[in-house]
């Protein structure tokens, strides 16, 4: 029986050591964590719009330098062009406005040059506005539009 009692106070002062099973279960666990997320991940899709910038000129015709526009719309619906008041903030259909970029958009026509269009709309502005002044857009054939919110874009 002496013995036996031996054996089990040894036992009691036996080291371990480093034990490797817990630190494989916190790696699956950190490697199950990523998995999991990498499947929650979106992808961003591609918004194909035109920037402003100089087109490569073509060596049969010149280009003109392109003519920029500044459109502001302001919180209380008022439509400017380059500072300029047009219809009234509740017209829908722009009438002033749309002719007076078709009027444009035929000048630069003719002399070889892009019109480029930069809404600047307030934080505050209501976007049925800003889609008014986008169909303007649309009805006079001007593609090249950007945009900027707020009063504190640097012009």
């Amino acid at each position: 029986m002496s013995s036996h009692k031996h054996r089990t106070v040894e036992s009691d002062n036996v080291n371990l050591g480093f034990q490797i099973a817990p630190m494989i279960d916190v790696v699956f666990v950190i490697m199950l964590f990523f998995m999991v997320m990498a499947g929650a991940v979106k992808k961003e899709m591609e918004l194909k719009s035109q920037l402003p910038g100089v087109a490569p000129a073509s060596p049969d015709a010149p280009q003109e330098m392109p003519d920029e526009i500044i459109v502001g719309v302001e919180e209380s619906g008022v439509v400017t062009l380059n500072e300029e008041e047009f219809d009234t903030p509740t017209d829908k259909k722009l009438p002033n406005f749309v002719a007076t970029l078709k009027r444009l958009k035929q000048e630069a026509d003719n002399r070889n040059a892009k019109v480029i269009v930069t809404i600047q709309a307030e934080e505050q502005a209501k976007y049925e506005r800003v889609i008014d002044v986008l169909n303007g857009l649309a009805v006079a054939r001007i593609a090249n539009v950007t945009f900027t919110v707020g009063s504190d874009a640097g012009f």
